[in-house]
Protein backbone atom coordinates (compact mmCIF):
# COMPACT_ATOMS: atom_id res chain seq x y z
CA UNK A 1 0.00 0.00 0.00
CA UNK A 2 1.41 3.40 -1.21
CA UNK A 3 -0.28 5.69 1.22
CA UNK A 4 0.48 5.99 5.45
CA UNK A 5 -0.15 7.72 8.29
CA UNK A 6 0.52 11.46 7.92
CA UNK A 7 0.31 11.49 4.53
CA UNK A 8 -2.01 14.18 2.55
CA UNK A 9 -4.94 12.83 0.26
CA UNK A 10 -7.71 13.69 -1.28
CA UNK A 11 -10.84 11.91 -2.31
CA UNK A 12 -11.94 11.07 -5.52
CA UNK A 13 -14.86 9.41 -5.70
CA UNK A 14 -18.33 8.99 -3.66
CA UNK A 15 -20.20 11.61 -1.19
CA UNK A 16 -16.84 13.30 0.27
CA UNK A 17 -15.10 13.50 -4.17
CA UNK A 18 -12.55 16.55 -3.37
CA UNK A 19 -11.92 16.61 0.31
CA UNK A 20 -8.72 16.65 1.34
CA UNK A 21 -7.56 15.58 4.60
CA UNK A 22 -4.50 13.54 6.51
CA UNK A 23 -4.47 10.07 6.79
CA UNK A 24 -5.38 9.00 10.60
CA UNK A 25 -4.35 5.67 10.11
CA UNK A 26 -3.92 2.80 7.75
CA UNK A 27 -4.72 -1.17 7.49
CA UNK A 28 -2.94 -2.76 4.78
CA UNK A 29 -4.31 -5.90 5.54
CA UNK A 30 -8.07 -4.66 4.90
CA UNK A 31 -6.55 -2.11 1.94
CA UNK A 32 -8.20 0.84 3.55
CA UNK A 33 -7.46 4.12 5.06
CA UNK A 34 -9.04 5.98 7.97
CA UNK A 35 -9.24 10.32 6.74
CA UNK A 36 -9.39 13.34 8.95
CA UNK A 37 -12.90 14.94 8.30
CA UNK A 38 -13.90 12.03 5.74
CA UNK A 39 -16.79 9.20 6.36
CA UNK A 40 -18.67 10.12 9.19
CA UNK A 41 -20.61 7.49 11.00
CA UNK A 42 -22.53 7.43 14.01
CA UNK A 43 -21.87 5.20 17.54
CA UNK A 44 -23.89 4.61 20.19
CA UNK A 45 -21.94 4.63 23.43
CA UNK A 46 -23.06 3.86 26.81
CA UNK A 47 -22.34 5.79 29.97
CA UNK A 48 -19.45 3.77 31.78
CA UNK A 49 -17.20 4.41 35.08
CA UNK A 50 -13.98 5.53 32.89
CA UNK A 51 -16.69 7.60 30.07
CA UNK A 52 -19.68 9.09 32.70
CA UNK A 53 -21.33 10.69 29.55
CA UNK A 54 -23.03 8.28 26.90
CA UNK A 55 -24.41 9.08 24.05
CA UNK A 56 -24.29 9.36 20.21
CA UNK A 57 -20.69 10.53 18.88
CA UNK A 58 -19.80 10.99 15.27
CA UNK A 59 -16.57 9.12 13.98
CA UNK A 60 -14.55 8.85 11.12
CA UNK A 61 -15.01 5.29 9.50
CA UNK A 62 -12.28 3.87 7.22
CA UNK A 63 -12.53 4.11 3.20
CA UNK A 64 -11.00 1.86 0.55
CA UNK A 65 -7.78 3.08 -0.68
CA UNK A 66 -8.72 2.84 -3.88
CA UNK A 67 -11.12 5.87 -3.19
CA UNK A 68 -8.12 8.29 -2.21
CA UNK A 69 -5.31 9.95 -4.05
CA UNK A 70 -1.71 11.02 -3.36
CA UNK A 71 -1.13 14.55 -2.59
CA UNK A 72 2.67 15.27 -2.87
CA UNK A 73 3.51 18.34 0.01
CA UNK A 74 5.94 20.24 -2.21
CA UNK A 75 4.30 20.82 -5.70
CA UNK A 76 0.61 19.58 -4.87
CA UNK A 77 0.70 17.85 -7.37
CA UNK A 78 -2.41 14.18 -7.27
CA UNK A 79 0.25 11.18 -8.07
CA UNK A 80 0.99 7.80 -6.71
CA UNK A 81 4.43 7.94 -4.54
CA UNK A 82 7.07 5.45 -6.34
CA UNK A 83 9.81 3.87 -4.45
CA UNK A 84 13.28 3.81 -5.44
CA UNK A 85 16.87 3.20 -3.63
CA UNK A 86 19.51 5.71 -2.46
CA UNK A 87 23.36 5.23 -2.99
CA UNK A 88 23.07 4.33 1.09
CA UNK A 89 20.86 1.43 0.36
CA UNK A 90 17.73 2.56 1.92
CA UNK A 91 14.27 3.00 -0.11
CA UNK A 92 12.46 6.07 -0.12
CA UNK A 93 9.25 7.20 -1.57
CA UNK A 94 9.32 10.22 -4.09
CA UNK A 95 7.09 12.22 -5.87
CA UNK A 96 7.29 11.33 -9.90
CA UNK A 97 6.34 14.93 -10.94
CA UNK A 98 8.65 16.76 -9.19
CA UNK A 99 11.01 14.33 -8.04
CA UNK A 100 10.94 15.55 -3.85
CA UNK A 101 11.75 12.47 -1.72
CA UNK A 102 8.34 12.41 0.30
Amino acid sequence: MRIKKGDKVIVITGEYKGVEGEVLKSFPKANTVIVEKVNFMKKHQRPTQQNQEGGIFEIEAPIDVSNVKFVCPHCSAHANPKKKTLKDKTRTRYCPECEEIV
